[in-house]
C-alpha cells in the first residue's frame, strides 16, 4: 500500500533532519533531545513525582506510537524482526537471549553512570561541544568498534 517509505531512511536525509530538530530545539527550549532524558520523565510522571517535563513524555510515547503507526497501519502487514537475526545464525537462542540481555543491562548502567544515551551525548552533548559528551562519545565508539572486531574474530568472520 504505501511504497513512499524506504526500509531505511538514508543518512543524508535523516542526519540533516536531525540536526536541525535539534539545533530547533535548543533555539526553542534551550533543552536537548535525547532518548534517555525521555524515558526518566515518563518514569517520573508514573511514579507522580513533580517538575515532569510533559513534552518528554510525548516524545517518548511518540517514538514507540511512531513505530507502531508505520508498522502496522501505514506498512500494512510489516513483518516483525527481533533486529538480532545475523547473530541468530551464528548463535543459537540460547546464546542470543543472555547476550541481548546483559548488553541491554550494560547500556542501561552506561546509560545511567554517563548523564545520558549515546543519542544524547553523540548529538546533542558534542553539539553543544561538552568535554563530557566528547569523552563519552570517543569511549562508546571505540567500544563499539572493538566489540565489532571482537564479534567478527570470535565467529571467524561470520559477523
Amino acid at each position: 500500500m504505501f511504497d513512499l517509505l524506504p526500509d531505511r531512511l538514508p543518512w543524508f536525509v535523516g542526519g540533516p533532519i536531525l540536526g536541525l530538530l535539534i539545533v530547533g530545539l535548543f533555539v526553542l527550549a534551550n533543552q536537548p533531545l535525547g532518548a534517555s532524558g525521555a524515558y526518566l520523565q515518563t518514569s517520573s510522571l508514573l511514579r507522580r513525582r513533580e517538575g515532569v517535563v510533559m513534552w518528554r513524555v510525548w516524545y517518548f510515547v511518540g517514538m514507540f506510537a511512531g513505530g507502531f503507526v508505520v508498522t502496522q497501519i501505514l506498512r500494512q502487514g510489516a513483518e516483525v524482526r527481533s533486529g538480532y537475526d545475523a547473530l541468530r545464525e551464528v548463535f543459537p537462542l540460547g546464546v542470543v537471549i543472555p547476550m541481548v540481555f546483559l548488553g541491554a543491562t550494560l547500556l542501561g548502567y552506561g546509560a545511567a553512570v554517563a548523564g545520558g544515551c549515546t543519542s544524547g551525548h553523540g548529538m546533542c552533548g558534542t553539539a553543544q561541544r561538552s568535554p563530557a559528551s566528547m569523552t563519552v562519545t570517543v569511549t562508546f565508539m571505540i567500544t563499539a568498534i572493538a566489540t565489532t572486531f571482537l564479534l567478527h574474530v570470535v565467529t571467524g568472520g561470520q559477523l
